[in-house]
């Protein structure tokens, strides 16, 4: 399976958490997407049942700089890990389209620019020079055996905290290769039928996507999410984790939100966010998890929250 995802140090995730929305702005005259971040732990995206998200799990872990590792049963235990699938989906109107480009090798990142569909003439930008929207976010490559392609960076981001909002784990992932994984169950008037039109074409190119695979000489990359499509990236992919080893025993939300800086353009930025309410208890009713880890906590899902950061404090 191609992995999808890369690391950088926490410091350099939560700046992209922490800084303020930019709000970004379109002309008013462009078909525009909408991402909407799906439930938390439910592959294929979005459900009415998000009872049936189940595709999370505890992973106790020998190695704690391990990025994915094999879960072990049995000690000795150097890290927890709580694994979780998430989805970003577009419910908008027109593409989510990042092109990225540099003008020699010599760079280490690209620079990127999102690209929006006309709603005059249906056209949309299939170049960097074309592109409309530059980004601050850059693009990288993954020379790791498990990536070795093009990484969009801070698209998307998870966290721990507190029902008071206060963050306890930040994620480690911080790159994304967008592309069409899956169809979402929406009706939705822009989705792309066949290749007779600009977002038929362009779906057919974002389905195969591999973000410049094994391709580190690439000057230009395309990724992105088409209308009525979605990006998922299940548990078992590196850091695809919060780490809960020293988490004490508590109520807590599981926090994934996409484009939370607003860079992005998108039609609406109401449903960006996908909140999951978690108790956390170790053996033995200890408040504070022991020093030597025998056995990991019990982890139970209290409810999931679509739509929203905070579960934790609801009532359902």
């Amino acid at each position: 399976m191609l992995r999808r995802h890369a690391v950088l140090p926490a410091t350099a995730v939560l700046v992209a958490v922490l800084v303020g929305p930019s709000h970004a702005q379109a002309s008013g005259t462009e078909l525009l997407p909408d991402l909407r971040q799906a439930p938390v732990g439910c592959s294929g995206g979005s459900t009415d049942k998000v009872s049936a998200c189940a595709d999370w799990d505890v992973c106790p872990v020998a190695d704690p700089a391990a990025p994915s590792g094999e879960c072990v049963r049995a000690a000795p235990i150097g890290a927890v890990r709580l694994r979780f699938t998430t989805s970003a989906e577009n419910v908008g109107d027109g593409p989510l389209l990042i092109h990225g480009r540099r003008d020699t090798t010599g760079q280490a990142e690209m620079t990127a620019r999102q690209a929006l569909q006309s709603a005059v003439d249906g056209s949309i930008p299939m170049s960097y020079d074309e592109a409309q929207h530059p980004v601050p976010a850059t693009l990288y490559y993954e020379p790791a055996a498990a990536h070795q392609h093009w990484h969009l960076l801070g698209f998307e981001h998870f966290q721990l905290r507190t029902p008071s909002g206060a963050a306890v784990v930040s994620d480690r992932k911080n790159g994304f290769c967008l592309g069409d994984r899956y169809a979402t169950n929406d009706r939705l008037p822009n989705r792309p039928i066949g290749q007779d039109d600009p977002q038929g074409r362009l779906a057919e190119v974002l389905r195969k996507n591999r973000c410049g695979h094994h391709a580190p000489e690439s000057l230009s990359v395309v990724q992105g999410i088409s209308v009525g499509s979605g990006d998922d990236y299940l548990y078992t992919v590196d850091f695809q984790w919060l780490d809960i080893t020293r988490v004490p025993s508590g109520v807590y939300d599981v926090v994934n939100v996409v484009n939370g800086d607003r860079t992005l353009v998108e039609k609406s930025y109401a449903n960006n966010a996908s909140s999951m309410a978690i108790s956390v208890r170790w053996p033995g009713g200890a408040v504070d998890p022991p020093a030597t880890i025998t056995q990991p906590p019990q982890v139970r899902v209290l409810r999931n929250c679509p739509g929203t950061e905070s579960c934790a404090n609801l009532r359902r």
